[in-house]
């Protein structure tokens, strides 16, 4: 495990949302992370796909987890997430990526994949989001 991996599975533990959901951080190195979530039926929304808010939490983390790895301290500043397919599967896997990064600012690249057992995995939703540097609380 890289040192990267390690430090986002410390940060990951401090975001009670992303515990209370049950978020893994699967892999994190400069400019990328892969973020994971094992559905759950409460998770689903009345067809039986995963609800849309669900996989927008996912993008959001990823793509700051991403940004995060080069410019430390920040929040995302805006996102646009278009959903492909119902997402349905039993396991969700966010992989995002740094397309851009300035001094303050990164722009992220976010794609999610549902998981089916016996099945190829299908992209269910692609993210663009900007990250921005924050100054850390005193």
């Amino acid at each position: 495990m890289s040192d990267y991996t390690e430090m986002g599975r410390k940060i990951l533990k401090t975001q009670p949302f992303s515990q209370f959901l049950g978020t893994e951080l699967d892999a994190l190195a400069p400019g990328s992370v892969v973020l994971s979530l094992t559905v759950q039926d409460a998770f689903k929304q009345q067809h039986g796909f995963v609800h849309g808010g669900v996989l927008s939490y996912l993008a959001d983390n990823a793509l700051t987890f991403a940004g995060g790895t080069l410019l430390m301290n920040c929040v995302t500043s805006e996102y646009k997430i278009n959903y492909l397919r119902p997402a349905i599967g039993n396991k969700l896997v966010a992989k995002a990526e740094v397309l851009s990064t300035g001094k303050r600012q990164a722009v992220c690249q976010c794609k999610i994949y549902a998981h089916q057992e016996g099945e190829e995995e299908r992209l269910v939703a692609i993210a663009q989001g900007t990250i921005i540097k924050i100054e850390p609380k005193s």
